[in-house]
This record gives C-alpha cells, sequence and structure tokens, in this order.
C-alpha cells in the first residue's frame, strides 16, 4: 500500500493516481488454472509500456467467473510483480458484502493503492442501496475507494447518486462508465475538481477542453496494451499529453485513429454478439497479437472463432500499417 493513511486517500489520489490506467485481464492455463507466469508477463509489458498503474480481477479480469481464493492469488501475484513500478488497483465487487470485505482486506494486506467497487448486482434497484453498500465498505478499510459506475451491475447511478457516493469518508473518485455522455459530463463538471472522476475513453478530453473541466486520470482501459509496443507507446503518450490539458490531435490522427476505428468496429459486434457482455474474447486474442498472455475466457463467454480471429488479426495488420507501426 502507498504510503498514507485513510485521512489522506483523497489528497493521495489527487497527486498520484493520474495518467494511464491499465486493466489486466485473468489468463489461465490449458487446465483452466490461474496462469502466474502469464500474469506476471502482462504486469511487466504494461511496465514497459509506461503504464501508470493496473487494475486486476474486474469485468475484463472476468472477476465473476473466479472463486475468492483464485481472486485473491491473483491479487497475490499483480501486488508481487507490480511492487515500486507500478501502481495497482484490486476490484473486489461481489453480491456478498462479507465477501467484499474479505477480498479488500486481503488486498490491503498485499500493499494494494487503491480498491474498485461496483453496486452489488441482481438484488440491487435503488441507489440508496449502492449508497449504503460503499459506506459498509468504507468502514472497513483504510484503502481510497474509487466507485465504478457500469450498468453491467445492474443499475447505473445518476449523476446525483455519484456526489453522495463521493461524500463517503475514502472514496476518492468514480470511474465513470455509464456509456451515458451526460452522466460522465455532469458528474465531471460536479465532482471532477475535488474527486477522480474518469471517463475510460479518449471522447471526454474533448468534451472537457469544450465546456472547462480536465480528467485527470485514464482509470482505466486495455487500450494501452492493445494500441501501444514499448517501442511505440503512442497511445500512452497521448494520454499523458492530454492530462496536462495537451490533445495531441495530430499524433491521434496519424498513430492511433487507424487502429481505434479497428477496435470501434469489433468492440461493437463481439458485444452485440454477446448481447451486452464486455468482450473479453475479443481482448484477450487482440493482446495476444501484441505479447500478452491472451487465452480462452471462461463460460458462459466463448472465445472468437477462427474465421473472427483471422479476420481480427488482419484489420489489426492493416491498421497498424497505415500508421506506420510494425508489431
Amino acid at each position: 500500500m502507498s504510503n498514507y493513511s485513510k485521512n489522506e486517500a483523497q489528497e493521495w489520489a489527487n497527486i498520484n493516481v493520474t495518467g494511464q490506467w491499465s486493466t489486466l485481464m485473468t489468463p489461465f492455463t490449458p487446465n483452466d488454472e490461474i496462469d502466474e507466469k502469464g500474469i506476471r508477463n502482462d504486469v511487466r509489458r504494461l511496465i514497459d509500456l509506461g503504464t501508470k498503474g493496473a487494475g486486476c480481477t474486474w469485468g475484463m479480469g472476468e472477476f465473476w467467473s473466479l472463486t475468492i481464493e483464485e481472486r485473491k492469488q491473483v491479487y497475490d501475484i499483480v501486488s508481487d510483480e507490480a511492487q515500486g513500478k507500478l501502481l495497482t488497483a484490486a476490484h473486489v465487487s461481489h453480491s456478498s458484502i462479507k465477501s467484499v470485505i474479505e477480498l479488500s482486506t486481503h488486498a490491503e494486506n498485499q500493499n494494494f493503492d487503491l480498491l474498485v467497487l461496483a453496486a452489488p448486482y441482481f438484488v440491487t434497484n435503488q441507489e440508496e442501496q449502492v449508497i449504503e453498500w460503499v459506506n459498509i465498505l468504507s468502514s472497513n478499510t483504510n484503502l481510497g475507494i474509487m466507485f465504478y459506475n457500469s450498468p453491467q451491475f445492474g443499475i447505473t447511478m445518476s449523476a446525483n447518486g455519484l456526489k453522495e457516493i463521493c461524500k463517503i469518508h475514502n472514496v476518492v473518485g468514480v470511474k465513470e462508465a455509464s456509456f451515458n455522455p451526460e452522466i460522465s459530463v455532469e458528474t465531471h463538471l460536479s465532482l471532477g475538481e475535488k474527486h477522480l472522476i474518469s471517463t475510460p475513453d479518449e471522447w471526454i478530453f474533448h468534451k472537457g477542453k469544450e465546456l472547462g473541466f480536465q480528467q485527470k486520470v485514464m482509470f482505466a482501459n486495455t487500450s494501452d496494451w492493445r494500441f501501444d509496443t514499448p517501442e511505440h507507446n503512442y497511445y500512452v503518450q497521448f494520454i499523458n499529453k492530454a492530462i496536462d490539458g495537451n490533445i495531441d490531435v495530430e499524433m491521434y490522427e496519424e498513430h492511433l485513429a487507424p487502429i481505434k476505428a479497428v477496435s470501434d468496429k469489433w468492440w461493437q459486434y463481439t458485444v452485440k454478439k454477446m448481447n451486452g457482455a464486455l468482450p473479453a474474447s475479443l481482448c484477450k486474442f487482440w493482446g495476444e497479437l501484441m505479447g500478452m498472455s491472451g487465452g480462452s475466457v471462461r463460460p458462459p463467454l466463448v472465445d472468437l472463432s477462427d474465421s473472427e480471429k483471422t479476420d481480427l488479426k488482419n484489420d489489426i495488420a492493416k491498421a497498424r500499417n497505415k500508421s506506420m507501426i510494425s508489431l
């Protein structure tokens, strides 16, 4: 854990949680066990890309498919490999508050820097329930908490609801992934001065310039390791510049726009195919092409077909050639 007290969580986060943060997948061995070697490889890859921090066992990390012990195992590996080189955030969402606290305590003992918590899924229908849920975790951890606002958890918090969550003692901000631009913008305008409000896509920087707010961190996405190589980390560079108020449109159009177009095309295709589920299979295969561990997803998700993999690989190659970037 970084050296801050519970009372200092917000101040620490405002200073240190910046730049590009990534989202780690959870690789599995051919026997469907946690792939320790793969996780260590992926953490080192992020460090080489210049990524500031990373989260594990998030939605893209297939947390819903992991046992409590497997989630703890991932925490242990990530913490050990990242120490001193990469800030870390543990996703501790669960439908059981006892499990949330158990996971949070383990992450704190493994020196994680932040926790990420979403709404309790399946039974939560009211914002007041979510606010109380975050309050319970706050009372049981010394770590700073980023709230994860996403419809994947069955409820999307309004900007007013997020304002109430950010009043909780050690909540340092919100990953605003509602896919609702109005909520994102309103939350930035109302909370962004004191709290870390992060919409995980580049459009938010242009909107911020238009309306007078500045996103301080990209918390978090898979674009760094899908778009970049250590020799050509244009996405990380773009995010770092944008956070400083310099939106490098020329760099983006030359080096990132072609690959972003492929990402948007396949992201939409895969989400539609899976009827709204996060496209973990897409990202895992894309990661393999870029030096990450990749591998299979767990049920009920399904991997891309061989023909889909071939088409995606060809699209990526064409886009990277257009961007004058070689694998």
